[in-house]
């Protein structure tokens, strides 16, 4: 296909700014918008699950998760991710994107309901029900990441791709704080309804019957968004990409495209549909994809594993580390919802201030800046501002310190969203030929996940006073050294970043080099 690029796909690169692109990014993103609420509502529960189930009226503090339990609760979920990255990923390649990216939300909004009806009469077996749907629930996120990816990328066009990308990411910022503020809502009503005197002052009497309704109604809560765009899900027409690329069908490409871009496209010649179905069709396990593509999957796969190391820490374990330095008080001076409300208030202030606004920040400037220095400048800003952490965390400890600490926490998730959280997303659904895009957005995210899982069991024990860890917890290495660790995997990002290619202002055909003959790549 030297040099050939399809009538419909030229159109798709230079057409205006229309409608359907932002139909397009309000389908895509509400599907991470529910994502984040129901990877990330766990965290603002864990606490009070432990209080629920965990709790030892003989004891001078709350129950709390045991280790094991609470490794579970947090990282199944990232678990079942990773599995539908891979799965779902090749199988958008296989079926094409839209046949599967209506099951992916079924999936989401029925186990996200029986995550919230975890049934039985003991801690273990509510446990172990929620942690079984919750893999599942994880399973079918996973498939949103590289459809939603890739559907978005061979939508768009070239000019205002990284910015079209960007925005579906970024709705994940909102469902951060979507989930703070149901808890927040939800906690201040039962706290009303039914009051209750702190931990210290009475252990049974902190925790009230109707508690255990209080974390269902929040998990449950994020299957509305999902569902509202089911329908318009399965109205989207499959990617023209996908139709005329894998499915060989140009007509049918340009029929599609015609009615979402409101204008005539005209099919292709005789000759040049031959070329199309004769195009590459070396696979991933191939030598000509390593040779091509070899370093972009190295690339694409180890800063999205070493971002999500720092960055699943950070979000999964917001709460530990602001009792810590004092910012949230000890939890025997809270009945339980109140803590729950304390948890789900600070997390929002973080969402609001941070986690949101650098989200919007790459939106705005990635097709100025480009992905690669981005990236580059997250990374290596999220360095920096570890570091500012770690060295002098006794100092952040006193409470007359605790807004600053509170500050340069806040910056290490605006420089996350405004830098590798956002390009390890859109990158890999740029750079990969149409027939592995899918497969290799999927490997990545997939990569990524791995990372979280890291970040997710590992600080939990990693960051455990050495001198005083937790109830059931082994001595870890501390906060302060787990955040030096943290800054370590973030200064290899940086580096990693260097092979990263920039896909800014191209058409996708041309990053992957599909309308290029062998001899010529």
């Amino acid at each position: 296909m030297a040099g050939t690029q399809l009538n419909v796909l030229v159109s798709l690169d230079q057409a205006k700014t229309q409608w359907y692109h932002f139909m397009a990014i309000v389908i895509a993103g509400m599907g991470f918008f529910t994502d984040a609420y129901d990877l990330f509502c766990i965290a603002l529960v864990t606490k009070l699950l432990g209080r629920i189930y965990y709790t030892d009226p003989t004891s001078s503090t709350p129950g709390s998760l045991p280790p094991s339990v609470s490794a579970a609760v947090n990282g199944v979920a990232l678990c079942g991710t990773l599995a539908g990255q891979l799965f779902f990923g090749w199988l958008g390649d296989k079926l094409g994107r839209k046949s599967v990216y209506g099951f992916t939300l079924i999936l989401m909004v029925l186990c996200s309901v029986a995550s919230g009806l975890s049934f039985g009469h003991t801690a273990k077996s509510v446990i172990a029900t929620l942690c079984f749907f919750r893999f599942w629930l994880g399973f079918g996120i996973g498939g949103d990441y590289p459809l939603s990816a890739t559907i978005m990328s061979e939508y768009a066009n070239k000019k205002t791709r990284g910015a079209f990308i960007a925005a579906v990411f970024a709705m994940q910022g909102f469902g951060i704080l979507f989930g703070t503020i149901i808890a927040i809502i939800v906690s201040a009503a039962f706290r009303n309804a039914y009051p209750a005197p702190s931990y210290a002052v009475d252990p049974v009497g902190s925790l009230v019957p109707q508690a255990d309704y209080v974390w269902r109604v929040i998990l449950m809560f994020g299957t509305i968004p999902a569902a509202l765009t089911y329908y318009w899900r399965m109205k989207m027409p499959e990617t023209a990409r996908y139709t005329a690329l894998i499915a060989k069908n140009t007509k049918q490409a340009a029929a599609d495209m015609s009615k979402v871009l409101q204008k005539e496209i005209e099919d292709e010649h005789e000759e040049v549909q031959r070329q199309v179905v004769a195009g590459d069709n070396w696979g991933l396990f191939s030598a000509q994809f390593v040779r091509r593509h070899g370093l972009h999957l190295l690339a694409t796969t180890s800063t999205w594993f070493l971002l999500d190391i720092a960055f699943y820490s950070q979000n999964l374990f917001q709460k530990d580390i602001f009792t810590k330095v004092g910012w949230i008080p000890e939890a025997k001076t809270m009945n339980a919802i109140e803590e729950l409300f304390r948890i789900a208030r600070a997390q929002a202030l973080i969402a609001l201030c941070g986690t949101i606004p650098g989200y919007w920040f790459t939106v705005a400037l990635i097709d100025i800046m480009g992905r690669f220095w981005i990236q580059l400048m997250g990374f290596l800003m999220m360095t920096v501002f570890m570091i500012a952490l770690a060295v002098p965390y006794e100092h952040w400890t006193h409470p007359a310190h605790h807004t600053g600490f509170v500050v340069l926490y806040g910056l290490t998730f605006f420089f996350a969203n405004f830098g590798p959280n956002s390009t390890t997303f859109i990158v890999p659904a740029e750079i990969f030929p149409a027939r592995l895009r899918s497969t290799c957005h999927g490997i990545s995210a997939a990569a990524g996940k791995a990372g979280a899982i890291v970040g997710a069991f590992g600080f939990l024990y990693a960051a455990q006073d050495p001198k005083k860890p937790d109830h059931g917890y082994s001595p870890g290495i501390g906060i302060r050294n787990a955040l030096f660790v943290l800054a370590g995997t973030n200064l290899l990002g940086t580096v990693m970043t260097l092979l990263v290619p920039e896909s800014k202002g191209k058409s996708l055909e041309e990053i992957s080099k599909e309308n290029v003959d062998e001899e010529a790549a």
